[in-house]
């Protein structure tokens, strides 16, 4: 391993104990993963911010009372918990989850943390790079780092994430490398209807499928509209990373590092070539959805947290409508956001119509957020493929329209031209 002289001042304890620690994990996940150097970093996005247990508060507050300090500007993930709305989550609900959650940010905004407390950290200004080298840890964000943005970075786990911000150096390995990045499967979209392709939901059922069929290896997409946008990107980045474990994807001509099809493969062939089909499509949209039609608990949106732009979507969509009385209506966003469609007048609108919105947090979480129980829509393929193993939900997956026109009905509604099978490629 080739160590720079402060890699091994860290070690020896120069620094203290915590960040000798630090070091010391860094070289052994180096280690495990084979790497032959470490790689600087620019920036970190940590998830050990979210708490899943005492043992999380106890790393924290160690690396805080043993003098640690922050190499890079580190930006937190979403939290279990709001500290804007503390309702949303109750500590008497599960007072030892919701306090040891409060102090977990709490200790992480004290170690020198940015307290962003969001998901999509992508879309706050001071974002990484193409060709940065950075440390990510949620797989959504890991997934549009890599892909839209085409900045470098593995999907780190709690507590390497943070020792890594610490001493500001990753192994170099994996999606840091170039040979990591080469494109292996190929997506082509030739059966698939042009116009169903600009379908936001489309997007959604794509990534589902790309995860659950290229799980780790890198795919590359053939056949998406050029002028795919952030937020439909998103949604791949998201869908994919949950339903397996894609952290990078090639878009040919749509993302960076993909302007052709020879240079998403750095000259290679593809080792399998799929042709997607309009019927493993329709499979995959159909198996977002457990729950289905009838009266309906609660709309949640915002998984990946809401951008300004699906905002300006929204508001219009809600505007002198209500939400039906006995559902709910959440969105997911971060401060950064709320303080954008508040200087708009934005939230007053959402207000009025019975919408709220919230940030900090999700809504697929354990324990439940308020309300939260029986037939839920949303329009994110990530949280209809993760809440029914954490919550009592039965999750309907669709548009954002059909989720703001079933909100206004207290019942589910569809826009029957989007689950025709003719409209995905079916030929009768």
């Amino acid at each position: 391993m080739q160590l720079h002289e402060r890699d091994r001042a860290l070690l020896d304890g120069a620094e203290g104990e915590a960040m000798g620690l630090a070091m010391g994990v860094v070289l052994r996940a180096a280690e495990i993963s084979g790497a032959a150097r470490l790689q600087d970093i620019c920036f970190a996005h940590i998830d050990a911010c979210f708490y899943n247990g005492q043992a999380h508060v106890d790393f924290a507050q160690f690396m805080l009372d043993k003098g640690a300090r922050l190499a890079v500007p580190t930006w937190t993930n979403a939290s279990l918990v709001s500290q804007v709305d503390t309702q949303i989550r109750p500590q008497k609900d599960d007072p030892v989850v919701v306090s040891g959650a409060h102090l977990l940010m709490d200790l992480y905004e004290r170690l020198g943390c940015e307290p962003v407390w969001t998901c999509a950290p992508y879309q706050l200004p001071g974002r990484p790079c193409l060709g940065d080298h950075i440390v990510g840890s949620e797989s959504n964000a890991v997934a549009f780092y890599n892909s839209v943005i085409g900045a470098r970075t593995n999907k780190y786990g709690d507590y390497l994430d943070v020792c890594a911000a610490l001493v500001g150096r990753v192994p170099y390995s994996g999606l840091h490398t170039d040979e990591g990045r080469r494109g292996r499967v190929l997506f082509r979209l030739d059966r698939i209807p042009e116009e169903l392709r600009r379908e936001d939901l489309f997007y959604h059922v794509l990534g589902h499928r790309l995860g659950r069929v290229a799980q780790s290896r890198v795919p590359v997409i053939q056949g998406l509209p050029l002028d795919s946008n952030e937020d439909q990107l998103k949604a791949i980045s998201a869908a994919a990373a949950a339903s397996g474990a894609v952290a990078l994807f090639h878009a040919v001509g749509v993302t960076p590092e993909a302007p052709d099809l020879e240079t998403a493969f750095q000259g290679s062939a593809p080792e399998e070539e799929i042709v997607v089909s309009p019927a493993e499509m329709i499979e995959a949209r159909d198996s977002l959805s457990t729950g289905k039609g009838g009266r309906l608990e609660m709309v949640a949106i915002g998984t990946p947290h809401f951008s300004f732009t699906e905002f300006a979507r929204l508001v219009p969509l809600m505007d002198g409508r209500r939400v039906h009385d006995g559902t709910l209506f959440y969105v997911s966003t971060s401060r950064h956001v709320v303080a954008l469609i508040e200087k708009e007048g934005w939230m007053e609108i959402l207000q009025a119509a019975g919408v709220r919105v919230i940030v900090d947090t999700c809504t697929y979480f354990a324990p439940a957020v308020r309300g939260c129980r029986g037939r839920v829509m949303t329009n994110s393929a990530k949280w209809a493929y993760y809440a029914p193993g954490l919550l009592a939900v039965e999750p309907v997956f669709g548009t954002l329209e059909e989720c703001v026109e079933s909100a206004a009905r207290g019942e589910v509604w569809r826009d029957q031209r989007l689950w025709c099978d003719q409209t995905w490629g079916v030929r009768s």
